[in-house]
């Protein structure tokens, strides 16, 4: 359990800003983790996972703590569910290919979103009409204060869209560290969401399955996504903003091609992207920040840009869709 001192965080997030921490450590488990804290009696302590949503605009000055614990089990099975525990610290898209292999279904529409397991329901991440908390069964967390490990099942979780308790009233109060689903024997298929029919019939599948519909999510997000290994990126930096179903009717009757989602509350989601797009954004570039010539949703680094310089192109886009479209985008990077 050794402490660095101002160590370069650029391999450890994905928009590769070029900063440092003060200190930096890794832990394994949660006992680790405990004396990692006792020794390190401060408040500015942020723990770090995969690093593919989060954005930092300058040097970390307290302790960044790399989340390291791994390994995937069944911890049980009944007629219809298998129960796998994952460590939080393992790779996201790598558990999903696990869970794959094995023929448990659930998380196949989840394919390629980066990030760790434990970043998932903080995030509470979706994709292609499934969310996390259709697959979580309980996850544990280590509260910062008490230094104990507490067990939260589903409904404890508070989750929204891309939202979840750890985001809003235990911010910062918790470290998730390992994650239990609860996934189907027996596969209920999501194929209606987005172009996964169209890329099935592409790739002429004729019987569905996990491992097609995984494929075919792979395919769709490699050819609008950049690759955060050739291109900094953090995925989707936006949420899709919510309106009410009048809010949506009045902008349909001056935009009639602006797409909408029916939300089960009666209200609507909107595309941010396409009204990023709409402000002239994509492929946008100044200096070394920009906006995705293939998805204005994606801001990017094309080598050295800065946090700041991201955060300020971010800025300047959320201005431009409320003055067009009375909207207000909110951000789904979290910015450090």
């Amino acid at each position: 359990m050794k402490i660095l001192e101002n160590y370069s965080l650029k391999p450890y997030n994905s928009f590769r800003i070029d900063v440092a921490a003060k200190r930096f450590a890794v832990f394994d488990d949660a006992d680790q983790l405990a004396g990692l804290l006792r020794f390190y009696n401060k408040p500015d302590v942020f723990v770090l996972g995969g690093g593919s949503n989060i954005l930092f605009t300058g040097n970390y000055n307290g302790l960044i703590l790399l989340n390291g614990i791994r390994g995937i089990e069944l911890i049980k099975e009944d007629e219809h569910y298998v129960y796998v525990r994952a460590g939080a610290g393992e790779n996201w898209h790598g558990f999903v290919q696990y869970c794959i292999q094995r023929n448990w279904a659930g998380v196949e529409n989840l394919s390629l979103i980066p990030g760790s397991v434990g970043a998932g329901p903080i995030q509470n991440i979706g994709a292609y009409g499934v969310e996390l908390k259709d697959v979580l069964f309980e996850l544990e967390a280590f509260h910062i204060r008490d230094k104990k490990v507490h067990a939260f099942t589903v409904n404890d979780c508070g989750f929204g869209y891309r939202d979840s308790i750890f985001k809003t009233k235990f911010r910062n109060q918790y470290f998730i560290v390992n994650v239990t689903f609860r996934l189907n024997k027996v596969p209920v298929f999501h194929t209606s969401y987005g172009a996964i029919g169209e890329e099935l019939k592409k790739m002429g599948v004729k019987e569905l399955s996990i491992q097609a519909i995984s494929e075919a999510v792979i395919r769709i997000r490699s050819s609008k996504l950049p690759d955060p290994n050739v291109i900094g990126n953090a995925g989707s930096f936006f949420k899709n903003p919510q309106v009410t179903r009048t809010v949506f009717e009045n902008l349909l009757k001056k935009y009639p091609t602006l797409p909408g989602f029916d939300n089960p509350d009666g209200s609507k989601k909107l595309a941010a992207g396409w009204m990023i797009e709409q402000c002239g954004w994509k492929g946008y570039r100044k200096g070394d920040a920009g906006c995705h010539e293939k998805q204005a949703l994606v801001l990017v680094n094309y080598g050295h840009a800065t946090g700041k310089d991201i955060l300020d192109l971010a800025d300047e886009i959320v201005k431009s869709v409320k003055a067009r479209f009375g909207v207000e985008l909110e951000r789904e990077v979290n910015v450090v």
